[in-house]
């Protein structure tokens, strides 16, 4: 399944990524699971965790020593927390 472009990521508490999705939807990921290891494990300092940033073109997320994220799992493992409606109901038209 393509996810659709990612256009925000946020710090949203400790390990938890705020994800902001083109289609209008925001998910929240919690990267607790991913954040052991030598090097995953730097997750863990929440002043590293914060300097989270997006990818060029939205493709995924990244850290600055070069952890990342498979867009993928950000977007199926994310808990839907907001997205766009649409109107479930169409009105009438008169011809």
């Amino acid at each position: 399944m393509l996810q659709p472009k990612l256009l925000k990521v946020e710090p949203a508490g400790h390990l938890k990524l705020l994800l902001s999705y083109e289609n209008g939807e925001v998910k929240l990921f919690d990267a607790a699971p991913y954040a052991n290891g030598p090097w995953y494990g730097e997750l863990q300092n929440p002043s590293y965790f914060n300097t989270v940033h997006l990818l060029s073109g939205g493709i995924g997320i990244e850290w600055p020593n070069g952890q990342d994220i498979a867009p993928h799992e950000l977007y199926e493992l994310g808990i839907t927390v907001s997205e766009k409606r649409e109107e479930s109901c169409m009105q009438p038209q008169i011809i």
